[in-house]
């Protein structure tokens, strides 16, 4: 789904941006701000297997090469386009106590999966529209971001989702798996927190890639007594934090909200998901 502001009103445009017309539609209205959050993505099970990597560097390449088109060809003041941390290098992120994401960082590349790399090139091609056709770009390296209405099953939901939904479904004394040995870390982000950090963004005349992510983790908010059990199953990268102090520094950002009322949230609306579907008939 496309969104477009504009006029005193919301319009929604229902379509596939991997179509140029469609995207020309969405975009061809006068607008001043776009922000292209739009990817083929999910959490580790979809993007770390390998079996989808085609789809991937496919579906998000021609989305991107639509929307830069079409935003240089309309004249759009300022883009905002999400990249992620999945950019950075694999070398960089093999301890998971310490592991490296400052934007510096970023070359000589090794992104971890091809969603990594397409997101790679997402940003190189956003800088050369902007140096060629002006358009003022902004770029959001983001972390892990979650929350309610976001994928909870089905293969693409991201590590919180998927343990939120495992927690919903155990019982008090069972046993819940979880991919790895249990030495991995990531930060995870509260879509809220991202909003906030977005807008921000794109309102500041900072035009290099940013980081915007929580350095935070915590568990332990269902209120069940639960075991874990590490099994086999796609991962990633080892370690991976979000070093927040170049946006703390250019834009006076940081999350505000503990990553546990978020979490708290979320949990709250996938367990209800969790019920309704229990309940639903056959």
């Amino acid at each position: 789904m496309v969104r477009v502001f504009g006029r005193g009103r919301d319009d929604f445009v229902i379509g596939d941006l991997r179509d140029p017309a469609l995207c020309a539609k969405a975009i061809d209205r006068g607008i001043d701000e776009v922000y292209q959050l739009a990817a083929d993505m999910g959490g580790a099970g979809y993007l770390f297997t390998g079996e989808h990597d085609a789809e991937v560097l496919h579906n998000s390449a021609l989305i991107n090469l639509n929307v830069a088109l079409v935003a240089a060809k309309h004249a759009v003041c300022k883009l905002l386009f999400t990249s992620s941390a999945c950019i950075y290098p694999d070398y960089n992120q093999l301890d998971p106590e310490s592991p490296n994401c400052t934007e510096n960082t970023a070359y000589p590349a090794q992104p971890d999966s091809e969603y990594g790399w397409e997101k790679l090139f997402g940003e190189r091609l956003y800088m050369a529209y902007s140096r060629n056709y002006g358009t003022q770009v902004r770029i959001a390296r983001l972390h892990s971001v979650f929350g309610p209405e976001g994928a909870w099953n089905g293969g693409r939901e991201k590590a919180p989702a998927a343990i939120c939904r495992k927690v919903a479904q155990a019982k008090n004394g069972d046993d819940i798996d979880i991919w790895g040995d249990g030495t991995q870390t990531r930060s995870f982000l509260y879509v809220d927190e991202c909003i906030d950090g977005l807008r921000r963004l794109m309102h500041s005349d900072f035009p290099e890639p940013v980081n915007i992510g929580s350095n935070e983790m915590v568990i332990g908010i269902s209120g069940k007594r639960l075991g874990l059990r590490h099994v086999p199953g796609p991962i990633g990268v080892a370690g991976r934090n979000s070093d927040n102090r170049l946006i703390a520094e250019k834009l006076g950002w940081a999350p505000t909200r503990p990553l546990i009322e978020g979490l708290r949230d979320t949990y709250r609306w996938i367990s209800s998901q969790v019920k309704a579907a229990v309940a639903a008939p056959g």
